[in-house]
């Protein structure tokens, strides 16, 4: 059955096309092929024993980059289909967004970040977007995944431009610039860093707020890092726990937990639905690149639920990404990833033999380093432990 979509929605039928071209499929768009690429990707798989914010032995039930990955897509195929764009772009970009994230989470992004400044830097969007041009080695004719021009925009472009007009990196990149890969691809993909993205990449972005506000929140309070009376210092979460009080007396703490994630993401995502309806309306957008020029963001909360969005982080700031024991593996965590690149960086003969021999063909001690890092990246958090065990032969505690 063809789905109608919006005049200003991603069309697969009239995609940019692929750097690589390729014969269409019979039975699949460019942008469900895209989405299909991912999820079959090395990375991708990765993300299953890859830090969201507790490291997996912390608990089964807590999410892991993956499941919040899945969590990111269900929200965004919603949004998208409430406002009529292409939801299988949506979900391709909400799958892959996270494909760039270190071992053990942000914590492993700053430390190689730290370590690679003399040579760039590390940046995770970026380096998911190495991922899906370079780094995947899975198909005959070319490496990564071949991905269209929309998708690889929506990767690169999802959080916002990357250039204000005059040329100038955007405040994010101000003392750093453009992370480096970024600037080479664009070069040749032409993706236009000064404007938006199309508005299933937005849609995809804002998910990832949505989810990661919702499931923190949840996972918080199930580790007992805060308690449900805490909630009520958030005006937004107050009226949460009070209907939740009102219409369910004595509910069990399990339950009332879960009640309070599945409220919270139902407002945020009705709210992203209205507000974007509405300046749909008023700014009566006719194509994709009518919504990347627009100069503003199409697809996000309404004025007042950015302030939700803001009370929400600004209460999780402290109560989870701070907390004392949350910081106690943080910091063991940032040490294994410290040891592992100074030990490959001093020997690479201790990396496996495929990673050894292009760290020797490197022309100059940047790329070398590169492969160092690239290898580290791809690693999972217990990948990472057994390695620093082989290193070492000591295991970090990380409890």
């Amino acid at each position: 059955m063809t789905v109608q979509r919006a005049t200003f929605a991603a069309d697969p039928q009239t995609s940019r096309g692929r750097l690589l071209a390729e014969a269409s499929s019979p039975t699949r768009t460019q942008f469900q092929r895209d989405r299909d690429r991912i999820i079959h990707s090395t990375a991708f798989r990765r993300l299953a024993h890859k830090s969201q914010v507790f490291v997996p032995h912390e608990g089964d039930h807590y999410r892991t980059r993956l499941t919040h990955t899945i969590e990111v897509a269900q929200i965004a195929r919603a949004i998208s289909r409430a406002l009529n764009l292409d939801d299988d772009l949506a979900e391709a970009l909400a799958l892959a967004h996270d494909l760039g994230h270190t071992c053990f989470g942000h914590t492993g992004e700053d430390v190689l970040d730290a370590a690679m400044q003399a040579h760039g830097g590390f940046d995770h969007n970026a380096q998911a977007l190495r991922i899906v041009i370079k780094l995947e080695r899975r198909y005959a004719e070319y490496d990564g995944l071949n991905l269209t021009w929309e998708t690889l925009e929506g990767l690169v472009k999802h959080n916002g431009p990357l250039l204000q007009t005059d040329g100038a990196p955007m405040p994010k990149y101000a003392e750093s610039g453009v992370p480096a890969p970024i600037v080479i691809f664009d070069a040749a993909a032409h993706l236009g860093l000064t404007t938006y993205a199309g508005a299933e990449a937005q849609a995809a972005a804002i998910a990832d707020d949505i989810a990661y506000n919702a499931h923190d929140l949840d996972d918080g309070l199930r580790a007992g890092l805060f308690e449900i009376a805490d909630l009520r210092d958030v005006l937004f979460l107050r009226d949460i726990v009070d209907e939740i009080d009102r219409r369910h007396p004595g509910l069990e703490r399990v339950r009332f937990i879960h009640e309070i994630s599945r409220r919270v993401i139902t407002r945020l995502i009705e709210d992203v639905i209205h507000a974007s309806q509405a300046r749909l309306l008023e700014r009566q957008p006719q194509s994709a690149d009518d919504v990347r020029g627009a100069g503003e963001v199409t697809v996000s909360f309404s004025q007042g639920f950015v302030a939700v969005d803001r009370a929400l982080k600004d209460f999780l700031f402290p109560h989870m990404y701070r907390h004392p024991r949350v910081m106690k593996v943080r910091h063991e965590a940032a040490s294994v990833v410290e040891v592992l690149f100074a030990q490959f960086a001093a020997n690479i003969q201790l990396m496996p033999e495929e990673w050894a021999n292009m760290a020797a063909r490197a022309p100059n001690d940047a790329k070398r380093l590169r492969v160092v890092c690239d290898y580290i990246a791809g690693m999972t958090d217990r990948y990472a432990v057994a390695e620093h065990v082989r290193l070492t032969g000591g295991a970090p505690s990380l409890r």
